[in-house]
């Protein structure tokens, strides 16, 4: 198969979901013997031919908050449309509007839907407007619809009609690494809350500092990402910043690995989430994770973790507690978070299925479909959820 990724900003470094799926599904595509093209940005992706595989094509765009991806994915498509590829594979909602000129020239295209981004705080009125508008194009324009929670599946059968395909988004299994460069921190194994991913208004990282601040604990809290032009929103939280809140930049490699592996508990306060790529990877990690208790959280942790009240600083507060207090939970939970994820999870057999979804649109065999409810009884489950 030929395929061409559309919608990310690159490879190599990792921003966000869309990145990291670009990377783990497009390097194990072209493992599998596909030609896969990767569409990147000139600013975000160094200038290489090939990475990991892939065949990497930079073009330029609008540096805006608005723009970046529309226009990006614009000049991606028509590229895409001259070129030898057989399946157009759009990774988000805004470069989906562009999804139907590839058919026009004999393509298939097919778009994933990672959340409802419509919905994100820092989209202002007309940009949100906008984005409703690109999510029923990725309903209705592309050859077949993926989403990543059967959540979404529900959510889009009932209010648009519409029969997506639910493929998640993986992770890997990691073994915990001694601490070396994060040590110099003054971070401890075990004895520290850490949040990873985008300092954005729905992920809450506001909630989970005010609920940190409540507690006296010899546990550091340790934020690491980056901005989602929400710079301003990142310097209030960066008010706080001491040597028991430790605000750091994207972490890769294997300090990535270090940071994760030895965290005591993980958590992800958001109100709104698809399927978290940083829940996964903690998860996978053999972290006990910590979530609010959104249905996008609760169908990956119940069973596997534990879960606060959405927005209820008063909870997160009770349940850090809580957490804190038993190691022996955490490690029960921990395993229980890490089987899950070889159950489910791995990135291995979701590219698997990916393919096998290509080839379904190309002609060359039958899609088998994945249950939109998978069932969360299989692994044994944690410790309850709440104290008693």
């Amino acid at each position: 198969m030929r395929v061409a990724f559309i919608g990310g900003r690159g490879v190599i470094s990792k921003y966000s979901g869309i990145e990291a799926y670009y990377e783990e599904v497009g390097k194990r595509l072209a493992a599998m013997g596909n030609e896969v093209t990767v569409y990147c940005r000139t600013y975000f992706t160094p200038p290489v031919a090939m990475h990991e595989g892939m065949r990497v094509i930079r073009l330029p765009t609008i540096r805006s908050k608005h723009l970046d991806t529309l226009v990006h994915s614009l000049f991606s498509t028509m590229h895409s449309v001259f070129s030898r590829c057989e399946i157009v594979h759009y990774h988000a909602q805004g470069s989906a509007v562009f999804s139907f000129l590839p058919r026009l020239f004999g393509k298939k295209t097919i778009v994933t839907i990672q959340g409802l981004d419509w919905k994100r705080k820092k989209w202002g009125r007309v940009a949100s407007w906008a984005l409703r508008l690109a999510e029923q194009a990725a309903l209705r324009l592309p050859n077949s619809t993926i989403v990543v929670s059967p959540n979404l599946v529900e959510h889009y059968r009932k209010n648009y009609g519409v029969q997506t395909r639910y493929v998640p988004n993986g992770t890997v299994i990691r073994q915990k690494r001694a601490l070396l460069q994060m040590r110099k921190l003054g971070l401890e194994t075990d004895n520290y809350i850490l949040y990873l991913g985008r300092f954005s208004p729905e992920k809450n990282c506001h909630l989970l500092l005010e609920a940190y601040r409540r507690m006296d604990t010899p546990a550091k809290l340790v934020f690491a990402g980056g901005s989602s032009h929400t710079d301003a929103y990142i310097a209030e939280l960066r008010r706080h910043q001491s040597d028991r809140i430790l605000f750091l930049d994207w972490v890769s490699g294997d300090a990535f690995d270090e940071l994760l592996t030895n965290a005591g508990i993980f958590v992800l306060p958001s109100d709104l989430e698809g399927l978290s790529l940083a829940l996964l990877d903690a998860m996978g990690a053999g972290v006990c994770v910590l979530t609010s208790d959104i249905p996008e959280n609760r169908e990956v942790v119940d069973g596997a973790g534990f879960t606060f009240r959405a927005g209820d600083v008063s909870d997160l507060e009770r349940m850090l507690r809580l957490l804190l207090s038993d190691a022996a939970m955490r490690r029960v939970a921990a395993n229980s978070a890490q089987n899950r994820v070889r159950e489910r999870y791995l990135w291995d057999p979701i590219a698997e299925k990916v393919e096998e979804i290509y080839r379904g649109l190309a002609g060359k065999t039958a899609v088998a479909e994945i249950a939109p409810n998978p069932d969360l009884r299989t692994v044994d489950p944690a410790p309850p959820k709440r104290a008693a």
